[in-house]
């Protein structure tokens, strides 16, 4: 487990929880600065304690963003981006009058990699007056949330996770062709999170497939259960876009829901992600 610092002891950082459960909005940062090791641990110390951290008012260009995400780990570039990008580092996402939103379902991002992402940056370009806020939810309160007995079962099972579930159609592509590159993993239904040891559901709706070792009707009733969890309001925060306001979340321990309700406003957003390691199960009892 890495060292970190206890939420208890910050002093470069003022951290305000927006709910019990999850979430919190980060002060007396500018994020245009390089920031020194102290100000980066204390800000992962808060990411871990609260699994989505905010921070306002951050005009920061795309260089800026790539060196801040760059301070937690090695970044990833999405299949999605184009070849020719100068800056492959980071993911454009935007709607429009043209363009629906679709990330509206509960996921983790790119959990059909063999070692899914830390975390995700995102950063808001412009954003509807009203609406496009996203949602985060708590996955090891999900996972507390189920009876002794199902959370038992749910520690031996392994899922298997697929790209071409959405990406396929975005892209253009048959399912064949992805799975060259990217052929469906297999992660644990309840996953260790590597650096504070707990335990959380580790299945979404966007990418994964089945539970491997199940009939399909047993899976699709298990997996439907275990989705329902992060749609229960205690395990939720919600948060409301503004220019310039930033998002950072650990995806090994929540998920994340875009609510689709401006169309056809314009919401641009900018995502740097921070790649991570394989995910694994361990038995804390």
């Amino acid at each position: 487990m890495n060292e970190i610092a206890s939420p208890r002891a910050l002093t470069r950082i003022t951290v305000t929880p927006l709910t019990p459960q999850i979430g919190a909005e980060i002060h007396g940062v500018d994020l245009s600065q390089e920031q020194d090791d102290a100000v980066i641990a204390e800000i992962r110390a808060a990411l871990l304690q609260h699994k989505v951290i905010f921070f306002r008012d951050q005009h920061i260009t795309a260089a800026q963003h790539i060196a801040f995400a760059r301070r937690f780990g090695a970044l990833e570039i999405h299949p999605a981006t184009p070849k020719d990008q100068p800056d492959p580092e980071v993911l454009h996402i935007a709607h429009g009058p043209k363009s629906r939103g679709t990330e509206n379902a509960w996921h983790s991002d790119v959990t059909w990699r063999a070692e899914p992402s830390l975390g995700s940056i995102l950063r808001a370009i412009e954003v509807p007056e009203v609406g496009s806020d996203t949602l985060f939810a708590d996955m090891g309160a999900a996972f507390r949330g189920l009876s002794p007995a199902l959370q038992d079962w749910c520690r031996t099972l392994t899922a298997s996770h697929d790209i071409a579930r959405v990406f396929a159609k975005k892209l253009g592509v048959r399912p064949e062709e992805l799975h060259e590159k990217y052929p469906p993993q297999s992660h644990p239904v309840v996953r260790t999170h590597p650096e504070t040891g707990e335990q959380a559901l580790y299945v979404n709706t966007a990418f994964t497939s089945h539970i491997e070792g199940l009939s399909a009707r047993e899976s699709d009733w298990l997996l439907q259960h275990l989705y329902a969890q992060a749609a229960i309001p205690e395990y939720q925060c919600r948060f409301k876009w503004r220019a310039g306001s930033i998002a950072f979340w650990d995806n090994r321990a929540a998920q994340h829901y875009a609510a689709s309700d401006y169309f056809p406003a314009v919401r641009r957003m900018e995502r740097v992600t921070v790649a991570g390691d394989r995910p694994f199960y361990r038995d804390e009892r």
